[in-house]
């Protein structure tokens, strides 16, 4: 590497993209061993689903709430890059709503598991609910300005009333497998549309 390489820091941008794809990998892959086994699940699970070794996750992260922590903010970021991309992509406002609710739903059904294991940690769970309503309010919010605005829904609802009456359906979804919240989301988001 010659001194201008190193002054501007071509190669340290290819390591630093790697080394946050490889990141992304593990917590994905750490997002989809907790919804089947539990945030209890050992970690030599999660590094195989990577195709990591374990010192790898340790090496991220030294403890169990540091990995579900970390879990919980991508899931966060994940769901929240995902509302404009919707947005710009989906054939109407209200369809690009349903998809983002979708993708909600599947969150909430981690963070319920993700959740109970910090609640021990007080401060650390309520900076996390902070972060999350900080980063998913203005999606949703957005979201559902574009719908109205399309004429598609009614205008009197907002982003916070949706995200909990969601939340709330939620609830046991990943306990009781007679009970079907995706199918309740769905007719509340249909419920949304003005009467035509």
């Amino acid at each position: 590497m010659n001194d201008s390489d190193r002054s501007t820091g071509h190669a340290a941008q290819p390591r630093r993209a790697d080394a946050r794809r490889n990141k992304e990998t593990l917590l994905d892959a750490a997002a989809s061993i907790f919804v089947t086994s539990g945030v209890d699940a050992p970690v030599r699970d999660i590094a195989a689903k990577a195709g990591v070794g374990t010192a790898t996750i340790y090496r991220h992260f030294p403890t169990r709430a540091d990995l579900i922590i970390a879990v919980y903010r991508h899931q966060v970021d994940a769901c929240a890059e995902a509302g404009p991309a919707l947005l710009a992509t989906s054939p109407t406002p209200h369809v690009a709503l349903g998809r983002w609710v979708d993708l909600f739903v599947d969150f909430l059904v981690t963070k319920h598991g993700l959740a109970a294991a910090l609640q021990n940690d007080n401060t650390g769970f309520e900076t996390l609910h902070a972060y999350f309503l900080d980063r998913l309010l203005p999606v949703c919010t957005r979201l559902l300005d574009a719908a109205a605005a399309s004429g598609e829904i009614r205008p009197d609802l907002n982003a916070y009333q949706l995200m909990r009456g969601v939340g709330n359906l939620c609830i046991g979804a990943d306990s009781d497998l007679r009970y079907d919240a995706r199918q309740l989301v769905e007719l509340l988001i249909a419920g949304l549309r003005r009467p035509r």
